[in-house]
């Protein structure tokens, strides 16, 4: 069950060896092509199962698994034994960090993060990087059915579709509280609303640094939105650090400039809100990409220029500051041309408009339109593969909502508590009575979610389990709500679907065809095409016809529509004998006379002795004759050659 883990592995290795070796790029690329191939091509072997399916894709993997011991042990001398035992991975995991898309976005692989996404299909990961591990009860895959489950399941808080709801709910909360903090700031001291937001940003804190260090940096960073996260904890610490160096020293001026750089945070915080409704766009699946990729090519610019800086600052001779010249570069490079030729010669007034000329230029005329022409390349190649860039993301932010880590139960700021409560308890408690206090805070802090989680997944979700009767009578026939949730017929339809259909249609098995012909046939039972690969003693379940009124039997006025189900080879074996068709026409009770339906086979064993298939067997036959007697000649003829061969061996000797 590991092939496909192992080809995702070996499909990372190709992808270190493109970056590493330019010279066999190329070659290095297309292995690792054709690894994600081969690993798609391997996975619909476990296709069947759907609990198989899960488990390929879910289960972590150690790579140093089955591996001989020298081998372990100089990987170990290498990278240390701690990271050997920790760095567990699946399949999955694997396909994001190496970006295969392809394989990510595949049907066979979105069956499975749809229904891990939507709770369907539920297990349960190892903690190992966990701050808080809580690993007594490991749950077995499985499919989730909402009338054996508990009414506060505490593990549907996990449900990667519920997490990313209460994820969107804590970021609103945390952003009204930021605002109300900005209105009334206070640089003397901590104000009521400061401590809240505090508390607040902390919680939030707390929960993205537990996401990044169960999944690792690399996956974490891969989806977009935790990019704008993590820039709002970076300026959250940045203001908190501010904020207690200037109540420590009774500086406002210090207080007032952590203010400031929080304000910045608007910035992240709205259009996190905002994006969230539109999160398919494909503007906003290439924003990751072009903001990447004009951050590096600022880079560059910047590191090229700063040469330009240091030559300007040595020949302005003191006239000009270091910060004042950057300052100027910066003006110039996002448009303002004319201070370059304003202010050329106050630097030097030969050199000056030189220099000067020539950055605006390279500024203005032949980076910028690079700079363009990257960012809609990038936009394009995003726009062509804006269905495979959207799943990838969707796998991503699925993947993440399926934590081990026993603090993502709990909603800020409650996972504070959580963790000056169960942090030491963990050194102090026995696993069992650690998952049981932890399914107490869990359920006592978070019950009015649980109750919504279950009221909506009994009443909502599946029309096809028994509701309430007030909900199906009456509620359920006003229009607004008939709309939203949708009709009975659709819900008729979906549970049709549904409905596992119990007989065994054996329509290509040989055995027991003319058992079948012979068997009974009640007209209340469905007609067997032939036998099933049961064995024979197996009792099978019989299922009753729907008591319908038939399409017979309806009035001489409706029409009735007639289907043409004949094939191909019915259409041959009627023409070639239309007396082959065996006709059952005088029923008694639903079963045939025995003595009519002994003379219709006899007639059909005499006009099947007289088909071309007799003619065949006998030209066989005659062939298989002419072969024996041409083997006979050879033989004679190699018995001829082998004694005359004989026979001149002893005269030369």
């Amino acid at each position: 069950m590991a092939v496909v883990y192992a080809c995702m592995v070996v499909r990372s290795y190709f992808l270190t060896q493109a970056v590493s070796d330019l010279a066999h790029a190329s070659v290095s690329h297309s292995r690792a092509t054709l690894c994600e191939i081969m690993a798609l091509k391997l996975l619909n072997h476990f296709a069947a199962s759907k609990v198989q399916l899960v488990a390929v894709l879910t289960t972590p993997w150690n790579p140093l698994a089955g591996a001989p011991m020298d081998i372990v042990q100089e990987v170990k001398e290498v990278i240390g034994e701690e990271e050997c035992r920790g760095n567990s991975q699946s399949a999955i995991e694997m396909a994001i960090a190496t970006q295969a898309k392809a394989f990510l976005s595949s049907p066979i692989v979105q069956t499975v993060v749809n229904d891990v996404y939507t709770g369907r299909v539920i297990f349960s990961i190892t903690a190992i990087k966990s701050v808080v591990a809580d690993n007594y009860k490991q749950r077995a895959i499985e499919i989730y059915d909402v009338r054996k489950a508990p009414f506060l399941d505490h593990y549907r808080l996990r449900v990667p579709r519920y997490s990313a709801i209460l994820h969107f709910m804590n970021i609103a909360v945390l952003l009204l509280v930021f605002v109300i903090f900005l209105q009334s700031e206070d640089t003397a001291y901590v104000s009521l609303w400061e401590g809240v937001f505090l508390v607040f940003a902390v919680a939030f804190t707390l929960q993205e640094y537990t996401a990044s260090r169960e999944y690792g940096w690399l996956i974490y960073m891969s989806n977009v939105w935790n990019a704008f996260d993590t820039s709002f904890v970076v300026i959250f610490l940045v203001y908190l650090g501010l904020r207690i160096k200037g109540l420590v020293t009774n500086d406002a001026d210090t207080s007032q400039l952590a203010f400031d750089i929080l304000a910045c945070a608007g910035c992240i915080l709205v259009p996190r809100l905002a994006f969230y409704a539109i999160t398919n766009n494909v503007v906003i699946l290439a924003l990751r990409a072009m903001i990447s990729e004009f951050v590096f090519f600022i880079c560059i610019a910047a590191t090229c220029f700063s040469g330009l800086l240091l030559t300007l600052y040595t020949i302005a001779n003191g006239k000009w500051t270091m910060s004042g010249i950057a300052w100027l570069i910066v003006q110039i490079w996002f448009g303002n041309t004319s201070l370059s030729f304003n202010q050329a010669k106050s630097f030097h007034s030969v050199l000056g408009p030189i220099l000067m000329t020539c950055f605006a230029a390279l500024s203005n005329t032949l980076l910028l339109t690079i700079l363009i022409s990257i960012l809609s390349n990038t936009a394009a190649r995003i726009d062509a593969n804006a269905t495979q860039e959207y799943l990838f993301q969707y796998t991503i932010s699925t993947i993440e909502g399926v934590k081990s880590d026993a603090l993502f139960s709990y909603q800020p700021p409650f996972n504070l508590l959580a963790l000056l409560i169960l942090k030491p308890a963990t050194y102090l408690l026995s696993p069992r009575q650690l998952h049981s206090a932890n399914v107490f805070l869990i359920k006592l802090t978070s019950f009015p979610i649980l109750v919504v989680i279950a009221l909506y997944e009994r009443w909502l979700v599946a029309p096809e389990i028994a509701k309430y009767s007030l909900y199906r009578g009456h509620i359920r026939n006003i229009p607004v709500v008939d709309y939203l949730f949708g009709s009975r017929a659709a819900d008729l339809y979906s549970v049709i679907f549904q409905a596992e259909d119990s007989r065994d249609f054996g329509i290509f098995d040989e055995a027991g065809n003319e058992e079948s012909l012979l068997s009974p046939m009640a007209p209340s039972t469905s007609c067997q095409l032939g036998t099933s690969d049961h064995p024979e003693n197996t009792p099978r379940r019989q299922r009753v016809v729907s008591t319908l009124t038939p399409l017979e039997d309806t009035s001489s006025s409706a029409k009735v529509l007639s289907l043409d189900t004949t094939t191909p080879l019915s259409k041959f074996f009627r023409r070639l004998k239309p007396s082959l068709s065996l006709k059952v026409d005088n029923l008694d009770g639903g079963r045939f006379d025995s003595e009519n339906g002994l003379q219709r086979l006899q007639s059909l064993l005499e006009e099947c002795r007289e088909l071309p298939v007799t003619q065949l067997k006998d030209e066989i036959r005659e062939l298989q004759d002419r072969q024996v007697r041409i083997e006979g000649l050879l033989l004679s003829l190699t018995r001829g050659i082998r004694n005359d061969t004989a026979t001149t061996s002893t005269t030369m000797s």
